[in-house]
């Protein structure tokens, strides 16, 4: 008999099929048995079962299914490493007389719980909703073990169509609100944009550290937890970098492997946060047994979203690795917790940005110190000084305000 604890039990199943290795499906349990804990969940037992492909009514095959239903203890969940069809998990949670959700469930719940902010509570809503809909199929056992209060009665075909008529009102109401958002977004970044102060991404596998080294390299107070998808909303800090030069340093969601469709499209408000930057951090949690995989993960993420620019990789967490990094230029290692190799990083980030400015002097007669304005506001100052016919300023510029203020420039 399972061990007995107040958390719920769960038994974790993944599919193998013939091009998985062993390490690869064990690994991703690994994950899932990390996401049940964090949902709460106590995991009693993984079962991996290895088929050619998944079985189109049951992934796993019945008798397989009524095997694992056999060990389940009372009250138990079953948590499947892969998504399942409406179908699929009606037939296995008839078959296992017990509630079986699928790793996009879990995520979602996850999401659930972390969700904060307006905006996240939104785009996770959201997620919810477009997974829950077509998963409204009649089926009344299985519909009420799926929860959410939607049919937990086995509600007939009339309850089932209001229900989607509420769900899809509700999800059109939803997106409405996320475009909003999302032109204010637009907006800030426009601001951001006519300041022309560049702006750098945070990005990485979830719990990588992405908040803890916003928080180092800004010195700002930031939500840091030791668990996954501590943080859904993005956030934005000031980070002065040298010789008077400072970019815009955004913290976003975290990612994970098989992150469902659902979320990239309900998130996509947050993520243009990384598509617009001008350079993404990429950090990676140096002391990860699976750091490589993890990586390879979040890039295929940023492929998917389309974001394109540069990217410097930060191999985070070296406090914690016992040997020595085989780290090229430009990418980085470094310790967010102890402060190594930040200024390092500083450094990096300064001549990325330097590469694009020119350093040029120019002189504004009093009646037209407006103009001097906006070279105080969107250039590194290097020298200033007075005279009685006006201000002369040494300055690093980009191009577009080098054109700008070309009428100015010393000769």
């Amino acid at each position: 008999m399972a061990e007995r604890n107040d958390r719920r039990n769960a038994y974790l199943v993944a599919l193998q099929q013939s091009f998985q290795s062993d390490w690869e499906v064990e690994d991703s349990l690994a994950e899932l048995a990390e996401l049940a804990a964090d949902a709460g969940l106590h995991v009693v037992e993984s079962v991996i079962q290895k088929r050619s492909y998944p079985d189109p009514g049951t992934f796993i095959g019945s008798g397989k299914a009524l095997e694992i239903g056999e060990m389940l203890d009372e009250d138990a969940v079953v948590i499947f490493d892969d998504e399942l069809t409406p179908a699929q998990q009606g037939n296995l949670s008839d078959l296992m007389d017990a509630p079986v959700i699928d790793r996009t469930q879990l995520i979602l719940d996850i999401f659930a719980q972390r969700a904060r902010s307006n905006e996240g509570k939104i785009q996770v809503e959201l997620a919810q909703l477009n997974y829950l809909l077509p998963r409204l199929t009649g089926q009344g056992k299985a519909l009420s073990r799926l929860g959410g209060g939607i049919g937990t009665r086995g509600p007939g075909e009339t309850k089932l169509e209001t229900d989607r008529r509420r769900i899809r009102k509700r999800i059109s109401d939803l997106r409405r609100e996320l475009e909003k958002i999302r032109q204010t977004r637009s907006l800030q970044r426009q601001s951001r944009e006519n300041r022309d102060v560049p702006v750098v991404a945070l990005v990485g596998y979830t719990n990588a550290g992405k908040s803890t080294l916003l928080q180092a390299l800004t010195g700002s107070e930031v939500f840091v937890a030791d668990q996954l998808f501590a943080t859904l909303d993005p956030t934005v800090r000031r980070w002065d970098l040298i010789e008077g030069r400072w970019v815009y340093l955004t913290d976003t969601v975290g990612f994970i492997r098989k992150l469902p469709h659902t979320l990239v499209a309900a998130f996509q408000a947050t993520l243009e946060e990384v598509v617009y930057a001008d350079l993404l951090l990429h950090v990676v949690d140096a002391s990860h047994p699976q750091a490589r995989e993890q990586k390879e993960a979040v890039e295929q993420v940023l492929k998917e979203i389309g974001a394109a620019q540069p990217v410097i990789a930060v191999y985070n967490k070296v406090d914690l690795v016992d040997h020595p990094l085989d780290v090229r230029e430009p990418d980085q290692a470094v310790s967010a917790k102890t402060g190594h190799n930040l200024d390092k990083l500083t450094k990096a980030v300064y001549e990325f940005f330097a590469q694009q400015y020119v350093v040029r002097e120019y002189f504004f007669p009093f009646s037209q110190l407006g103009k001097a304005s906006i070279l105080r506001e969107q250039a590194a100052i290097l020298g200033e000084e007075f005279t009685a016919e006006g201000v002369a300023i040494k300055a690093e510029v980009d191009a577009r305000l080098e054109m700008l203020l070309r009428p100015f420039q010393k000769q």
